[in-house]
């Protein structure tokens, strides 16, 4: 049996996916501060990982515009 050839990748928007995720982060953050002012308990990790995905998500948002910049522009990646 014969194998067929790979398939094109598909065209993705990475900089609209990577800003949802990061906007999703942010939003649990301030819900979460939000509750421990209110006296709610809520346990010191989970805003901190949520301040770390959110700050993450920032830096993979600033790497993917800098890849598709340089994708456009037709320069090597690196």
């Amino acid at each position: 049996m014969e194998r067929r050839p790979d398939p094109d990748p598909l065209e993705t928007n990475d900089v609209a996916i990577i800003t949802g995720g990061t906007a999703l982060w942010a939003v649990a953050l301030v819900g979460l501060l939000v509750a421990k002012a209110a006296g709610a308990d809520v346990r010191d990790w989970w805003w901190q990982m949520c301040l770390a995905g959110a700050l993450l998500g920032l830096v993979g948002i600033r790497y993917c515009r800098r890849r598709r910049d340089r994708i456009l522009a037709g320069s090597p990646e690196d």
